[in-house]
């Protein structure tokens, strides 16, 4: 329970109305953004419920509500129902995979008479409530596997079954999470493993077929697996601590590479990544003589990490090219840049590029733009909503859409440091760590840098859905502020 001492303030007062001005900014700029990319010169009334931006009114408006009654519920409420909440969504989640209503190739949304709903919206409040409560209970070690491996089950769980209603774009936001991981003290090996597996897949697969000057090497290949070689070096020198051996490992690894680069192209033209494998694999060996010979596992790791590297990069192939749906690999080639399609599944993010370059400075006006009202861009008023901020406010009001966004994510960071409790803070960065991730992929997609995985922009996507769930994600977090000054007993 929680009581006030002489020196504290009732929760409205201790509320962080800096946040919330921004969250209500946010809602305005996202309704006039809906109003843009739905308004019909045929029913040129905004405010009828018949209309997007009629509809909209009304979710932001309940919204609004929902976050009063979220700030109004005692703060033990949201530690002591954390496990019951996040098994009623995963147990939801299970269920919605065998629904038999498909939207848009997707069995993610329950349909109550006019109503439609997606649980994955709302599971991710549940989720990052149970993760703060398990991480926050007593002997928790992130350090220690079996903790650890817990607090990911939690994450993953819910993950594997968005991903079973064929909702990949909503799973993906649960990697999210491990942003909050590595807050909380996840080794930042981990993290860097991730975004090596990325680079080597993006590096990979896009120069695949290019071939290195005059050899039959491949470009994709090649500058993969020289990058697999110096990274496992320069972990010698940050993990093992031994900067001598990392120099004359990097050493090595340049001077043999380039004596056979040199070898194919002025005598006998050969495809080099035979000489790496070689090469990897001699490493691999020295790596794990190392660590059995002088006892610092971290050899052992770095070797794991190289030779899983290699097998990553391999089935990365595989996976593209005979596992993966056709769709699917053409979308990934397309926002890889390897294929050009402006008419089939690049038309949404090329029509997108359109309507934001229009734009210019300053923008075309409120309900002025017209690619938005001759509908080009389809989806424009969820995922690719941003392209009509660009297209109507230019680049200015991008820039201060962003600029709120990112004061958003800063703010969240100074509530989440200032948490008196574990439980809090966990819970913060699982909230701001959610917001990065959608702002940063959302965007990303419009502008053609990311991949087009079907997320919406916070508070300005159009939908109940999506509305509800970022509400609830942030009003719980600022009434577990508002309470961080109540003793608890």
């Amino acid at each position: 329970m929680e009581a006030k001492t002489d020196n504290q303030t009732g929760v409205l007062a201790s509320l962080d109305y800096w946040t919330i001005a921004i969250y209500v900014a946010l809602l305005v700029f996202g309704w006039m953004s809906v109003c843009g990319a739905s308004y019909s010169f045929s029913e040129p009334d905004i405010l009828s419920v018949s209309t997007r931006s009629g509809m909209q009114l009304v979710w932001i408006g309940t919204s609004i509500c929902l976050g009063f009654v979220l700030l109004l519920l005692d703060n033990k409420y949201y530690d002591t129902f954390a496990y019951v909440l996040y098994a009623f969504f995963v147990l939801l989640l299970f269920a919605t995979i065998f629904n038999p209503v498909t939207i848009k190739g997707s069995r993610s949304w329950l349909v109550l008479g006019p109503v439609r709903v997606q649980p994955a919206e709302f599971a991710k409040f549940a989720t990052a409530l149970a993760i703060s409560k398990f991480m926050s209970s007593y002997g928790y070690n992130i350090h220690r596997l079996r903790d650890f491996a817990l607090s990911c089950a939690i994450v993953l769980v819910p993950m594997a079954c968005i991903v079973l209603q064929h909702e990949t774009g909503s799973a993906l936001v649960y990697l999210a999470f491990f942003l909050m991981f590595y807050r909380e003290g996840m080794t930042g090996s981990i993290l860097f493993t991730g975004v090596a597996m990325v680079l080597y897949f993006v590096v990979g697969i896009r120069y695949e077929q290019a071939t290195l000057w005059d050899t039959p090497t491949s470009v994709g290949k090649f500058v993969v697996l020289l990058l697999i070689q110096l990274f496992s070096s320069g972990m010698v020198y940050v993990y093992c601590d031994d900067k001598p051996k990392a120099t004359r490992l990097t050493g090595i690894i340049l001077s043999v590479t380039m004596v056979f680069l040199l070898f194919s192209e002025y005598v006998i033209p050969f495809d080099i990544v035979w000489v790496q494998l070689i090469l990897c694999a001699t490493l691999i060996g020295y790596y794990l003589y190392q660590g059995l010979s002088t006892r610092v596992g971290n050899f052992l790791y770095v070797a794991m990490f190289t030779l899983g590297s290699i097998i990553f990069f391999y089935s990365a192939s595989i996976v593209l090219n005979d596992v993966m749906e056709e769709y699917q690999q053409n979308r990934i080639k397309v926002t890889l840049g390897m294929t050009e399609d402006t008419s089939d599944l690049g038309y949404n993010v090329h029509q997108s590029q359109i309507a934001i370059g229009s734009g210019g400075l300053k923008g075309k006006g409120f309900l002025n733009g017209t690619q938005t009202k001759l509908k080009f861009v389809p989806e424009q008023d969820t995922d690719f909503i941003f392209c009509t901020v660009g297209e109507e406010e230019g680049f200015l009001g991008s820039a201060g859409v962003l600029l709120l966004f990112l004061a958003l994510i800063l703010r969240l960071i100074v509530l989440s440091e200032r948490q008196p409790f574990k439980f809090g803070r966990v819970y913060g960065y699982c909230v701001l760590s959610i917001f990065l991730f959608h702002v940063f992929i959302n965007v990303g997609m419009v502008l053609g840098l990311t991949p087009v995985i079907g997320i919406p922009l916070p508070f300005f996507s159009y939908g109940g859905s999506s509305l509800w769930g970022f509400t609830i994600l942030l009003f719980i977090f600022l009434r577990i502020d508002a309470g961080r000054n109540m003793a608890r007993t």
